[in-house]
């Protein structure tokens, strides 16, 4: 269940919110005259949330690349030319 607070416990009580979020590792929902406005996390959440959205960045800008990819090699193709390039020297 989410942790939803007033706008006027972050000024009032922002220790206590600051305290909850480190421990629980779960964000805090903000309300602004009773409609959501904001959400506070600590900051080892915030930075884990970038690292995975750079992670899947990453990861869809490989895939596309790969499957654009046409003068890519076989791996069967590149493993069958290493051994016959290493066939005898090893």
């Amino acid at each position: 269940m989410p942790t939803i607070r007033p706008i006027s416990d972050l000024r009032n009580n922002s220790n206590e919110i600051s305290e909850f979020c480190r421990t629980s590792r779960e964000p805090v929902f903000i309300t602004k005259n009773g409609v959501g406005d904001m959400v506070v996390l600590s900051i080892e959440m915030y930075e884990q949330q970038q690292a995975r959205l750079d992670l899947y960045a990453k990861l869809s800008e490989t895939e596309t690349k790969t499957a654009s990819d046409i003068d890519g090699t076989d791996f069967f193709e590149f493993a069958k030319k290493l051994r016959a390039d290493l066939d005898g020297r090893v």
